[in-house]
């Protein structure tokens, strides 16, 4: 038989087998379980750290198999893909999570995956993120939102999600594991694979994928869709569904441009998947252009970064005490805050602890700024997003009137937070972003003076609180008072603000069939992942994909 049982430890105890033993024997017998000792064998689910009430405690969870041999357990095994038969084909747009998962979901029916990704290859991609510091110049297709992996590869690849009911989170996690990554992240509260690691195993994944006959195509950008109706022969497949008389519009493929020689290229499959993720705004309007009933406005974040040293954050989380201690160690310590202020909902988002700042602008005239860390989680600061909702009712009216005059509502949203990136660029300087302390942005004075940053562009000192709109700041500057009232200190003299932080999710979701997934008005198209605007994060656009790839 196979049972749960979760117990709790200090510390030190972690590695104590005899007692983990004795109390997992102890609550088998509060469970009136009837076993012998040898019989038992267990393997660690979840283990998580208590540090409320002034102590800090281990609470680890535990598989426990009563005669049985966990090596046999379905649950363990991996997907079996196949060597793509040629018959079918898909086009997938994307090599972020949605689309690399999506790709592997296929194989496991011996359907090829073509795969499209405006950015370069992971190896490729460092030096155009590198060129952000140390040439103050941003690649306009490959940086940390565009190439391989996705926004998520060079943005800590944390794979922590509440998206239960949308897939299997450990089979997602076990393929992760397959292709190299660390097997704590099977048992890890809140798992991340690190900034550092997570490229190697995407370059993994991508070789299997060629291995079994999919495709990959880098430094190549979607430009259009090629759409048909029922009766038009191949020859005279035209770009914009407009044009097609008839109701049943259907996309057989897309239109691109090699970024590198200049060549237009054309893929044609049995469908296209959509996995371009969060800041490829270039899609929507292309959507919008072609059948603009296909998107809606969503709820989105708009925020900052901030950042502190990272001793402050494991001070007050462990009420004194370092992540790394003769207690053990306990990493660098997290944290999850969240408020109500003037009815919109405040809160902190992609929390990184021991990490970095670092640059997320997808173009050289705006400043968008993202958290990560590398695997250890040990650099000297801890940041999170601290965000405000944003409806649709918040939008500014300039911009709503200008996607009514384009002929879609819904990239309102879209075009303030182009605004937002803007403003914190003419704020800057080059690559370098606007920044203000929280004591002065809260007491609404200049900043004349900067601890040291792991922003590695740069920072300069600017009047946030002057220049975010009103809306925001005013519930920045009472969130944060809420904050340091339930994590006293939050609120310091080395509590940095950078700005913008405005890629926490899309303000536009692309419409899909409750029952085929499809886009609403373009058959054959699959939205999936977070450009969507049906997932966020890693591991709920990975299954997400798979969800996706499955009814394909």
């Amino acid at each position: 038989m196979k049972t749960f049982v979760s117990i709790t430890l200090k510390p030190e105890q972690e590695n104590n087998q005899d007692l983990i033993k004795k109390l997992i024997f102890r609550e088998l017998n509060a469970k009136h379980i009837d076993f012998q000792k040898e019989d038992v064998k267990y393997v660690q689910e979840k283990k998580s750290v208590d540090a409320r009430h002034g102590g800090l405690k281990l609470h680890i969870k535990y598989n426990v198999f009563i005669k049985e041999d966990i090596s046999e357990k379905n649950e363990d095994k991996l997907p079996v893909w196949k060597h793509a038969d040629g018959h079918k084909t898909v086009i997938i747009v994307g090599s972020g999570p949605a689309g690399l998962f999506g790709a592997l979901t296929l194989l496991e029916k011996g359907i090829k995956p073509v795969i499209i990704e405006r950015g370069e290859a992971a190896t490729d991609r460092k030096r155009s993120i590198a060129a952000i510091s140390t040439k103050q110049t941003v690649d306009e297709n490959s940086n940390y939102c565009f190439g391989e992996g996705g926004a998520g590869t060079f943005s800590d690849g944390k794979l922590y999600t509440r998206s239960n009911k949308r897939g299997n989170i450990a089979r997602i996690l076990k393929i992760f594991v397959n292709f190299g990554a660390d097997p704590k992240i099977l048992t890890d509260a809140h798992p991340h694979i690190g900034t550092d690691a997570l490229p190697q195993i995407i370059t993994n994944m991508r070789n299997k994928i060629i291995e079994l006959g999919g495709e990959f195509y880098f430094n190549t950008k979607v430009t259009d869709l090629i759409c048909s109706d029922a009766t038009t022969p191949p020859e005279q497949m035209v770009s914009h569904p407009e044009l097609i008389s008839g109701s049943h519009h259907k996309v057989t493929g897309v239109r691109a441009v090699d970024l590198k020689s200049g060549e237009e290229k054309t893929f044609t499959g049995d469908a296209v998947v959509l996995a371009t993720g969060h800041s490829a705004s270039d899609i929507y309007k292309m959507i919008a252009k072609c059948s603009p009933s296909s998107l809606e406005a969503k709820t989105f974040a708009v925020g900052v970064r901030v950042e502190h040293p990272r001793e402050i954050i494991d001070a007050i989380q462990y009420h004194g005490k370092a992540g790394t201690s003769k207690a053990g160690n306990l990493g660098a310590a997290e944290y999850r805050l969240t408020t109500q202020v003037q009815e919109r909902g405040v809160y902190s988002f992609c929390m990184c602890p021991g990490g970095f700042v670092v640059p997320s602008q997808t173009g050289p005239d705006e400043i968008v700024v993202n958290g990560m860390s590398n695997k250890n989680r040990n650099s000297l600061w801890s940041n999170a997003a601290i965000v405000v909702e944003t409806r649709s009712e918040d939008i500014p009216p300039v911009f709503i009137d200008r996607a009514k005059k384009e002929g879609c509502p819904a990239l309102a949203g879209l075009y303030f937070r182009d605004h937002l990136e803007k403003l914190a660029k003419e704020q800057g300087d080059l690559q370098k972003a606007p920044a203000q302390m929280m004591k002065d942005f809260i007491a609404r004075k200049a900043s004349e003076g900067f601890p040291k940053t792991s922003y590695t562009p740069g920072i300069v000192s600017s009047r946030l609180d002057q220049w975010i709109p009103s809306q925001i700041a005013d519930r920045l500057r009472q969130g944060f008072l809420n904050f340091d009232k339930s994590m006293k200190g939050f609120v310091c003299d080395k509590a940095l603000m950078i700005a913008m932080e405005t890629r926490t999710s899309t303000p536009v979701r692309i419409l899909r069939d409750s029952e085929t997934l499809e886009c609403a008005g373009l058959k054959g198209l699959y939205p999936c992942g977070e450009g969507s605007g049906y997932s966020g994060g890693i591991v709920s656009s990975a299954m997400d994909g798979e969800n996706i790839c499955k009814k394909i």
